[in-house]
């Protein structure tokens, strides 16, 4: 189990292990765009992660071809819909956007 923390509402959601980030945000009742439904073709659930990347699943092939098209990717950029929170330590997350976690 692991404490995913949302910025910039600064919401928390507890999250077990083998969960996707783009699950535990859309189980938590936080909006997420997600156009493809999780198959890493369209970007739109890309988000930041500030603490924990750790705790998260290593970046696979299409998620890192699917970042290297995206505008204003860092080295703390992930896709909600791959990443996979492993249960082994908290993560902290910027959602990107207008309105971000509303």
């Amino acid at each position: 189990m692991a404490t995913l923390t949302v910025m910039p509402a600064g919401k928390t959601i507890e999250v077990t292990g083998g969960t996707t980030l783009l699950a535990a945000l859309l189980g938590g009742e936080i909006a997420i765009p997600h156009k493809c439904e999780g198959q890493a073709k369209c970007g739109s659930c890309h988000i930041f992660v500030q603490e924990g990347r750790k705790g998260l699943s290593k970046i696979a092939r299409a998620e890192n071809e699917k970042l290297d098209t995206i505008v204003g990717v860092g080295s703390k950029s992930r896709l909600a819909c791959q990443a996979t929170i492993l249960g082994t330590e908290n993560v902290k997350i910027e959602l990107l956007g207008f309105g971000s976690g509303l």
